[in-house]
C-alpha cells in the first residue's frame, strides 16, 4: 500500500525569558558596577524560565484503521532518514500502540521527522513532515479512514475493505438483535414466574420468529405455554368444568410442540448443551404427565436423566412421582430406586418407594400380623431419618405403627427433600 501523509496540528509557542533590550525599555542601566550587580541579580530571579528551558520534545496520538477502529498492536516510529530504502531505514524512536490505539513518547531531540505506523515489518501509514521543537508535546493522529488514504488503496484492498464493512455491519446488527432478545427473554421469564402468561407467550413467539434456531427461546415460550395450560386447568376445576376440554388440551399440545422444537434444535447444534436438553425433556415430562400420559412422561424424564446425569436424582424422582400419581405403582417403585441410586439423600424418593410397596403387604395367617414386603419398612424408616419433620412424616409414622413396626426415636430434624 502506498504511504499517505497525515495531518499535523500547529506548534504551540514556548515562553521566552527577558533579554537585555527589554530590560533597557523598563529603565534598567547596564553601564556601572552597581548596574552589573543588579543585572546579575535579575537574571538569577528567572531560573525556571530561562536556565530550565526544555531541550527535548514529546509526541502522542491515536491510530485507527480504514474502518475507524483502533489499531491496538504495532508501533509508531520516528526517523529523519528520508533517502534510504525502506528496508534499510534507521529509526531514532519507537513507541508502542496500547490497547486503545494510543501511543506516546518523550525525550525526542528536536527536528523534522517522518512518523510511520508499523504492524510488524509492514508500514501502514505515515506523516512525512512532523517538526518537533524543544518543549513541544505534539499530537499526531493517524486516521486511515480518511478519503486520501482510501483513494490510495489498490482495487483488491478496496474490495476487501467493503466486504469487511458488510460483515462488520452484519455482526453489529446481530449483536443488537441478541441484546434485544436477551432483554425479551429476561422479561418473559419474569412474566411467566409472575403468572402473566399471555405477554410472555406473545413476546417469545415474536422472539422465535426473529431467531428460530435458538433452543432457549423455544423453552421460554413452552414454559409460558405450559403455565397458561396449568392455570386453565386450575380455573376449570374451580368452576367445576372439565379439565380435558379441547382448549386446555391445545394449550398443552402447544407447550409440547415448543419443547420438542427446543430439543430438536439443541441436538442439531454444533455445540449441543446437555443442560438445555435436560431442561426441555424434564418440562416435556411435566406436560405429558399433567395430561395423564404417564408413558410419554416417563420416557421424557429418562431422557432428561441421560442428558444431565449430575441431576439424574431429580429427574428420576419426577418420573417416580408422575407414575405414582398415575397409579402405576410398580413402575413408580422402579423409578424411585433409580432416584435413590442417583441421590441417596432424596427423602421423597424413599417415600414413593414405600408407598409403591405397601399395597403388597400380606397378613400372616398364624399371627394375623401385617407383613410388609421386603424393602418397604426400610424405605419408610429412611424417609423419617432424612426428613423427620417432612410433609409425609405423620403418614409414615402412622403406617409403621399400623403394621406393628417400631419407629426409631433417634431421628432429628434435617433436610426436607
Amino acid at each position: 500500500m502506498e504511504e499517505v501523509a497525515g495531518t499535523v496540528k500547529r506548534l504551540r509557542p514556548h515562553w521566552m525569558g527577558p533579554g537585555e533590550e527589554s530590560m533597557k525599555r523598563n529603565g534598567w542601566k547596564t553601564g556601572g558596577t552597581l548596574a552589573a550587580s543588579l543585572l546579575m541579580i535579575f537574571v538569577m530571579m528567572w531560573p525556571t524560565k530561562s536556565m530550565a528551558q526544555a531541550t527535548v520534545a514529546s509526541i502522542h496520538g491515536h491510530v485507527n484503521d480504514p474502518l475507524g477502529q483502533a489499531i491496538t498492536s504495532g508501533d509508531v516510529k520516528l526517523t529523519t532518514d528520508r533517502t534510504s530504502p525502506a528496508n534499510e531505514r534507521k529509526y531514532a524512536y519507537t513507541f508502542p500502540l496500547d490497547a486503545n490505539g494510543d501511543y506516546k513518547g518523550s525525550g525526542i531531540t528536536p527536528g523534522s521527522y517522518v512518523v510511520i505506523v508499523f504492524q510488524g515489518s509492514k508500514s501502514l501509514d505515515f506523516n512525512d513532515s512532523v517538526t518537533l521543537s524543544a518543549g513541544d508535546d505534539k499530537v499526531v493522529d493517524f486516521d486511515m479512514s480518511r478519503k486520501e488514504y482510501i483513494d490510495k488503496m489498490t482495487p483488491d484492498e478496496k474490495k476487501q475493505l467493503e466486504e469487511y464493512k458488510k460483515k462488520n455491519a452484519a455482526a453489529v446488527s446481530a449483536n443488537a438483535q441478541i441484546k434485544n432478545l436477551n432483554a425479551a427473554l429476561i422479561q418473559a421469564r419474569a412474566d411467566t414466574k409472575a403468572g402473566n402468561f399471555d405477554p410472555a407467550i406473545k413476546s417469545m413467539q415474536a422472539a422465535t420468529v426473529a431467531k428460530p434456531d435458538e433452543p432457549i427461546l423455544w423453552i421460554a415460550l413452552a414454559d409460558a405455554q405450559i403455565g397458561s395450560a396449568q392455570a386453565a386447568v386450575k380455573a376449570a376445576r374451580a368452576a367445576g368444568s372439565p379439565t380435558t376440554s379441547p382448549d386446555i388440551k391445545q394449550k398443552f399440545d402447544d407447550a409440547i410442540t415448543s419443547y420438542k422444537k427446543a430439543i430438536e434444535l439443541n441436538a442439531a447444534s454444533k455445540k449441543a448443551n446437555p443442560s438445555t436438553a435436560a431442561a426441555a425433556y424434564n418440562q416435556l415430562g411435566l406436560a405429558y404427565g399433567t395430561q395423564g400420559d404417564a408413558k410419554d412422561a416417563s420416557d421424557a424424564y429418562e431422557e432428561a436423566a441421560k442428558a444431565d446425569p449430575t441431576h439424574a436424582g431429580m429427574y428420576y424422582y419426577n418420573e417416580a412421582a408422575t407414575l405414582y400419581n398415575a397409579g402405576k405403582l410398580d413402575e413408580a417403585g422402579a423409578a424411585a430406586d433409580k432416584a435413590i441410586a442417583a441421590d441417596p439423600n432424596r427423602a421423597d424418593a424413599y417415600y414413593i418407594k414405600g408407598q409403591s410397596l405397601i399395597p403388597k403387604a400380606t397378613v400372616d395367617p398364624k399371627t394375623q400380623k401385617i407383613v410388609a414386603p421386603p424393602g418397604c419398612v426400610e424405605a419408610y424408616q429412611k424417609y423419617l431419618e432424612l426428613a423427620p419433620d417432612g410433609a409425609h412424616a405423620a403418614d409414615v409414622k402412622g403406617i409403621l405403627t399400623g403394621i406393628g413396626e417400631q419407629i426409631k426415636s433417634s431421628y432429628r430434624a434435617g433436610r426436607k427433600r
